[in-house]
């Protein structure tokens, strides 16, 4: 990804720069920023052409403000499969929550000018921190502009724990000030916009769960459309994943599931590092009703101290009949990957029912 701020950004910036300011030494600039850029990894990279970019703009921002707003008529925009266009922008909208942090509202109006360009969600956030009342009286305004791009930051912008953004900590104690904004643009025309919206509820969840749930419950009151219906069930993955247990019902799955395991076998009770675990269910439902059932399984995996944490798998979603039986078979991998460590000793699998634990065997790893 580092690639993408290499020699093709930097003369896509020179080039900017260069319509936008009289007499800019485009070669010196183009000198400048690509010594030692390739050395660097994907943020030093930024922080060294916004460097740059301090020695060739004024030291007024206002006057710099200024210069930047042309960049985003005289930008090098390529065709749409050009992924050098958007990420050669990233030095540029930066520029502002560095050098323009003492100015609220001409630093504002650039990263909304701008967001098209690349997306100002990590710029804008250190002022939402330092003026968090200017920028959500602005943001009240932003999620009626016409231009999606604008409607987004708003959600991607405040989101609290975006990734590879700074956190915003007020919004993970209280995520309360977004909500209005979050139930405006759920409604957004553009998949792009609710898309962020999902994304950001589901940053809140992981902190406020009953916030969220207690949001789309107030949401689910009115009519809601397909597209409005995918944010809830987007927002929600991780409560469903989790096992949490009012997600269930507000995705539409039986409150109270009637299954019984009539069967629940390991093909082998000690499973070799590297080695799979498998595992067979019949569930019969014993239930007068028809009902909406998802299934999980958890493994509560040792950990380096000995302890154990769960972690929940998808296994089936399906509707089942009045008496009706279901067989499961899946098979869990042990094998080593990089985002997992296994430790040796005894290890649970449990079964999950709308996330209600309904019966648990235990294995060793060895």
């Amino acid at each position: 990804m580092k690639n993408n701020l290499s020699e093709h950004a930097v003369n896509r910036i020179a080039h900017a720069l260069s319509k936008s300011i009289s007499d800019f030494d485009t070669q010196l600039f183009q000198t400048q920023a690509l010594s030692g850029l390739l050395s660097l990894e994907l943020k030093e990279r930024v922080i060294h052409i916004i460097n740059v970019m301090h020695t060739f703009l004024p030291l007024d921002f206002k006057e710099t403000a200024k210069i930047l707003l042309l960049v985003k008529n005289n930008w090098d925009y390529g065709d749409s499969n050009d992924s050098y266009s958007s990420f050669a922008a990233w030095p540029i909208i930066d520029y502002v929550s560095i050098f323009g942090i003492e100015y609220k509202k001409e630093s504002l109006e650039l990263l909304k000018q701008l967001t098209g360009l690349f997306s100002s969600e990590f710029a804008i956030r250190a002022f939402i921190v330092k003026y968090p009342d200017y920028c959500l009286l602005k943001f009240k305004d932003w999620i009626y502009d016409k231009d999606e791009h604008v409607r987004r930051l708003v959600s991607e912008g405040t989101r609290p724990r975006l990734p590879w953004g700074m956190q915003i900590k007020a919004f993970i104690l209280d995520p309360s000030s977004n909500l209005p904004l979050l139930t405006k643009l759920k409604s957004d025309p553009s998949l792009y916009v609710r898309r962020s919206v999902a994304n950001h509820l589901n940053d809140i969840a992981k902190d406020n769960p009953d916030i969220v749930i207690n949001l789309c419950k107030q949401w689910q009151k009115n009519k809601m459309n397909k597209q409005e219906q995918w944010v809830i069930k987007h927002a929600t993955r991780s409560l469903v994943k989790a096992g949490h247990k009012d997600v269930f019902t507000l995705l539409g799955y039986t409150t109270d599931p009637k299954i019984k395991i009539e069967k629940f076998n390991l093909t082998c009770d000690k499973i070799k590092q590297g080695g799979q675990l498998h595992f067979d269910l019949l569930l019969h439902s014993t239930s007068r009703n028809k009902q909406n059932i998802v299934i999980d399984y958890a493994i509560h995996f040792v950990k380096a101290n000995g302890k154990t944490k769960p972690k929940v798998f998808k296994l089936k979603t399906f509707k089942i009949d009045i008496n009706a039986n279901i067989e499961l078979s899946k098979k869990h991998s042990f094998k080593a990957i990089s985002t997992r460590k296994y430790y040796i000793g005894a290890h649970k699998l449990e079964i999950l029912v709308n996330g209600q634990s309904i019966e648990t065997k235990s294995f060793d790893l060895i």
